[in-house]
């Protein structure tokens, strides 16, 4: 056995068969760049984007650019694609076949792909046949990562309308039932501003009582707003207070309803294009000279185990 392995023997095996290596290295070099070549093997040319994260919230312990991520990899996105470039029959999937999602979403990650690189950008490639559709393919994934993002961000926002929406409603009913109560407060007991009355109406009937002409008329107007003040004072003051309570929480729930209504209308773009897809002039796919070297190596190597058996064979 050792001297099977001997290398030695080897190197004269090499020598001794030298002819008929270079035949096979020969015949391997030309079938696999044949086999290699377009009519067997259909090229493919690679489009690639890189995508830096913007306009984005922090959502659990996910980064802006992990969560961007994860939108450019969904499935949402995935459907779009087949649908936009009728991938369907791009890669040649029956859509009768009970199997057709799960074909499709195979060949799609094998041609289409996304990664974070070690900048927090994410890069985006795709594999096609025509360089002008990977091209476009890589330049609709962005648009619908937009898109998908602002769906989110839009439903979000709606949903914070909505429920604003609902606070002001109530709240305005509440601020006009309190409304229609003052009115009639100061309808019938002629107390306009608690506060400011107050003080000014007592110090008045005190000068009244201390001057001891509590019979005149204005001294009788002056006790009957006291009275008012006496008996009312208290649930004007509460209605008073209420009022500003309520005018407070409608404005700050007119703010947050008309905040989010803009969050939720507006147009932005949650990515900056660091690097934009073109169209490639060259191939990616098969690299030939690997496949070539590879499958002449392979021959070769094959071709001296079945030289160094044969020989071995004839020695013993």
């Amino acid at each position: 056995m050792n001297n099977f392995f001997d290398n030695q023997r080897i190197l004269q095996v090499i020598w001794k068969r030298r002819i008929h290596f270079m035949i096979v290295g020969g015949i391997a070099v030309l079938l696999s760049a044949i086999f290699s070549s377009s009519f067997f093997i259909t090229p493919k040319f690679k489009s690639t984007a890189r995508i830096y994260p913007t306009n984005l919230w922090p959502l659990s312990n996910e980064s802006e650019t992990e969560q961007m991520l994860e939108i450019v990899n969904s499935q949402d996105i995935k459907l779009r694609m087949f649908d936009a470039f009728n991938l369907a029959e791009v890669y040649n999937i029956n859509r009768e076949d009970p199997l057709f999602l799960t074909y499709m979403l195979n060949l799609y990650n094998t041609h289409v792909g996304a990664s974070k690189t070690e900048f927090e950008t994410v890069e985006i490639k795709v594999l096609d046949k025509d360089p002008l559709r990977a091209s476009q393919m890589c330049d609709s994934i962005i648009r619908f990562y937009n898109e998908k993002v602002q769906q989110m961000h839009a439903a979000k926002n709606w949903e914070m309308v909505e429920i604003s929406q609902k606070g002001l409603e109530k709240r305005t009913r509440e601020l006009d039932s309190l409304l229609e109560r003052i009115n009639q407060t100061r309808s019938e007991y002629q107390i306009l501003d608690y506060s400011g009355q107050v003080k000014e109406i007592t110090r008045g009937y005190m000068e009244v009582l201390a001057a001891g002409r509590e019979n005149s008329t204005g001294s009788r107007e002056i006790k009957r707003l006291y009275d008012n003040l006496a008996n009312k004072g208290t649930e004007a003051w509460l209605q008073e207070s209420k009022l500003a309570y309520l005018t407070m929480v409608i404005d700050s729930l007119n703010t947050v309803h008309e905040f989010n209504r803009s969050e939720a209308e507006k147009k932005i773009s949650y990515c900056y294009v660091v690097q934009k897809p073109v169209p490639a002039d060259k191939k990616a796919y098969p690299i030939r000279w690997l496949i070539v070297a590879f499958s002449t190596l392979s021959a070769l190597f094959a071709a001296l185990l079945v030289f160094v058996v044969l020989d071995f064979r004839k020695v013993n």
